[in-house]
């Protein structure tokens, strides 16, 4: 069953958007496929469907790897605040409409939030995580159960009066750019899919966006340098006794095989191939801190393990965080011990 739109809402939105003279687009920081993909195709409908002036605001920039998502004109409306901040905040503070796809607050924007709560425009949220700050804004879509914020906003666009449901009123880079995020985001179909999403891929394809093409893009472009990386970090990953895997790669090990950013989106699912892996956990070395993915089976929450032990959180099999230092470790060499440390007591409260 396909989920269902406030009709209340889409009316709101109209006249949102109809009233509107600059908006701003905005998503989280290190933004994905289904951030720039969800982004890119609310630009597309905005920019063809309505003609009005809109810009993508990312906090930083997004992986090689997305490079085919944005178009010529895309790449003129893509403002990054770590290479233009004054543009960026520019931007926000002269918009009187603001999107916000793919996070659930402002906060996940990092450096883009002290704009986004400087600026008067009203603020739309359209994003698929848990709890939702809703008091940020005036008109919230916000829905779990769904496999993407690119999943969500289509189902938003099929229920605006002028697309009535027919998604080949919209542009093909429109829908491409859905097609992209929604497939980052389930892992190409493997997790996070709904009878919603396999319906919405269905239509898509019956409108003419070729899948094929899409995903020689997003998994068969890689560098060398990510499969040979790949490879030594299996071969460092640890299995707990609990069932967790882990990997820690650390800031040198980045540089010796220069790894880009967003080159190893991915890696966190492959040690849930093995059957005793419950859990897995991949912590990467970012300055003075680690992000952290986390990927889990059924049956063991991702979700509470990155609440509890990792600054972060998520989906309930899917979720993120940071390891901050010093703040949680007193340097970066403790990330393993820290690691082993929290999962036994994340079994022990379980």
């Amino acid at each position: 069953m396909s989920l269902a739109i406030s009709t209340e809402k889409i009316i709101i939105l109209e006249r949102m958007i109809r009233t509107a003279t600059r908006i701003a687009v905005v998503t989280h920081v290190h933004p994905d496929g289904d951030a720039m993909g969800s982004t890119i195709a609310l630009r597309s409908y905005l920019k063809t469907g309505w003609n009005k002036e809109c810009c993508i605001v990312i906090p930083d920039a997004c992986s090689e790897t997305l490079d085919f998502l944005p178009d010529a004109d895309d790449r003129e409306h893509i403002i990054c605040r770590s290479e233009n901040p004054d543009a960026a905040d520019g931007w926000i503070a002269g918009s009187d409409l603001v999107f916000c796809l793919d996070c659930n607050g402002f906060e996940r924007t990092e450096s883009v939030a002290p704009a986004l709560l400087a600026s008067n425009a009203e603020k739309v949220l359209i994003d698929h995580h848990l709890h939702p700050q809703e008091e940020q804004f005036a008109l919230c879509f916000s829905e779990c159960e769904i496999s993407s914020a690119s999943e969500l906003l289509y189902r938003v666009l099929m229920a605006m009066p002028d697309v009535h449901d027919d998604c080949s009123v919209l542009s093909m880079h429109a829908l491409e750019a859905l097609m992209t995020g929604m497939t980052t985001d389930t892992n190409n179909f493997a997790n996070s899919v709904y009878p919603g999403t396999l319906e919405m891929a269905s239509r898509l394809l019956a409108a003419g966006v070729d899948r094929n093409a899409i995903i020689e893009r997003i998994y068969n472009c890689y560098r060398e340098n990510r499969l040979r990386l790949i490879g030594y970090l299996l071969g460092k990953m640890k299995i707990l006794p609990q069932g967790v895997a882990y990997t820690v790669l650390t800031a040198e090990e980045q540089r010796r095989y220069d790894i880009h950013d967003g080159e190893l989106e991915g890696y966190v699912n492959m040690p849930l191939a093995i059957g005793k892996v419950k859990m897995s956990i991949f912590l990467k070395e970012d300055g003075e801190r680690f992000r952290v993915s986390i990927r889990s089976k059924k049956g063991t929450s991702a979700n509470a393990c990155a609440t509890r032990y990792f600054n972060g959180g998520g989906h309930e099999q899917a979720s993120g965080g940071r390891l901050y230092i010093p703040g949680d470790i007193a340097e970066a060499s403790k990330a393993p011990e820290y690691i082993e440390k929290a999962i036994e007591d994340f079994y022990k409260n379980s």
